[in-house]
């Protein structure tokens, strides 16, 4: 997965993620001091911690051959660690500051990172831009990143850099598995049709393509969505250009379990709802809302603490996001027994197996992006990434994290992504898409509070 990153990258697709973050600095602070001394902080590492002090190695075939991660010999720090001073700033005008910098590629002969500091918001806040290659680290790393130089403290003051080898290590971090190892014998065997075993395990691997291949051949499992069946066309599925949009919405953390627990569904559920109802909304307006319902890519965590090792531990479901259907309730039931469905798939399986299966069952997509007709072949319309974020109001040697908003990446055929964090007694998401393909991406945010709205109509919870 970590090499289709690399394969996969192009101009209009650059495969990295980002993060913008917003604070306001506390009123004893003088704001310019504040945030030089932050940047300080931010360059001083002298061992850096992988993949910030690694560049990528290829040889002669480039990411299609062997490729490692090696030290860099020279890392100029004032290249990857920015300092951005701008005047009457709005906070609209950060998003599109951060758009306009997500559309570069990072420069493959540096180590694949950058952080932008930047500051002249109004009302004292800063804003913390960062992109990292995905190859490089996936959605659960970075938001553990950034909270290893955050507290929940906002008395607590401290000169820890993110990026040093030892606070990555002293946060607890430090236990990365070694070069990850090949597949074994045994592993590879699994994946074969007709061999009793999978990985260790007779009803694994086997018995869930077989599912999937089922759910893709017939109706007998309707409630399972596959990323072998084609999307309906819509606008999402085009092909993009290098220009993005980037939108930040928020909304309370518990209005969204209230209607989780009132429809017998997840906070997951809920939210992949919401996401089904705004972009009904969205194309109804146009004139483009298709029959057929649209499909979204729902990022899987696999990683723990024995797991911290660089590049991705993640799986992948296709949920079914109830487009079609104009009753918010029936959305919702669609949107839990399809969910329900691909996580009984994945409960029978080790993390081996799913990382093994999300690659399978996902080659079309990812063989698509590589030759670059992925709009010919669009298995979803949109990903939608939901990823745990800090439970308490977190604080910036003493300024208060005020929005946390994470950045996904986009392709052909796909050109919208939400990516929501949880932050404290919040969500926070991050709507990021093509500038020419989804115009007036800022709509997206009020379709999603009219979408949840909807949902707690439905569950009685409208006062």
């Amino acid at each position: 997965m970590d090499r289709w990153y690399l394969l996969a990258e192009r101009r209009e697709t650059p495969m990295h993620v980002g993060g913008l973050c917003l604070f306001t600095v506390p009123e004893e602070e003088d704001e310019a001091e504040f945030v030089r001394r932050q940047v300080d902080i931010l360059r001083s590492p002298e061992d850096w911690r992988p993949p910030f002090g690694h560049r990528l190695k290829v040889g002669p075939l480039g990411p299609a051959g062997p490729t490692y991660w090696e030290p860099a010999e020279h890392l100029d720090v004032d290249y990857h660690v920015r300092h951005v001073v701008l005047s009457e700033l709005r906070r609209e005008d950060v998003f599109g500051l951060t758009a306009r910098l997500h559309e570069s590629l990072l420069d493959r002969r540096r180590p694949l990172w950058e952080v932008h500091l930047i500051e002249g918001l109004p009302d004292r806040r800063v804003a913390l831009y960062s992109k990292v290659h995905h190859a490089a680290i996936d959605g659960v790393s970075a938001v553990r990143l950034a909270l290893e130089m955050m507290s929940p403290e906002p008395a607590e003051r401290h000169d820890r850099s993110p990026f040093a080898r030892h606070i990555h290590e002293r946060a607890g971090a430090g236990r990365d598995r070694p070069e990850r190892e090949p597949p074994t014998p045994r592993e590879l065997a699994a994946v074969a049709e007709g061999l009793h075993e999978s990985l260790g395990s007779r009803t694994g691997l086997l018995a869930g393509l077989r599912t999937y291949a089922r759910a893709w051949w017939s109706d007998e499992a309707q409630a399972l969505p596959t990323a072998w069946t084609p999307e309906p066309e819509t606008r999402f599925g085009n092909r993009i250009s290098g220009r993005r949009s980037l939108v930040g919405h928020s909304c309370s953390l518990s209005r969204v379990r209230a209607v989780g627990k009132a429809l017998g569904g997840t906070l997951n559920d809920v939210v992949l709802a919401m996401c089904g109802g705004a972009l009904r909304r969205y194309l109804d307006v146009r004139g483009e809302l298709p029959e057929q319902p649209l499909r979204a890519m729902a990022p899987v965590s696999l990683r723990t603490e024995e797991r911290g090792r660089v590049g991705n531990a993640v799986g992948a479901l296709v949920a079914n996001l109830g487009t079609h259907l104009s009753d918010p309730g029936a959305r919702f039931e669609a949107v839990a027994a399809s969910m329900s469905a691909g996580k009984a798939l994945l409960r029978g399986m080790s993390a081996r197996e799913i990382e093994l299966f999300t690659l399978l069952t996902l080659t079309p997509a990812q063989l698509a992006a590589v030759l670059g007709f992925g709009d010919r072949f669009s298995p979803y319309s949109v990903v939608v990434s939901n990823v745990r974020g800090p439970r308490e109001r977190q604080y910036w040697n003493g300024a208060c994290l005020d929005g946390l908003y994470a950045m996904g990446g986009i392709s052909h055929g796909c050109a919208l992504n939400i990516t929501l964090l949880s932050n404290a007694d919040r969500l926070d998401f991050g709507i990021l898409a093509c500038r020419d393909v989804v115009p007036d991406a800022q709509r997206l945010s009020d379709d999603l509070r009219c979408a949840l709205e909807d949902l707690e109509r439905a569950a009685g919870l409208a006062t």
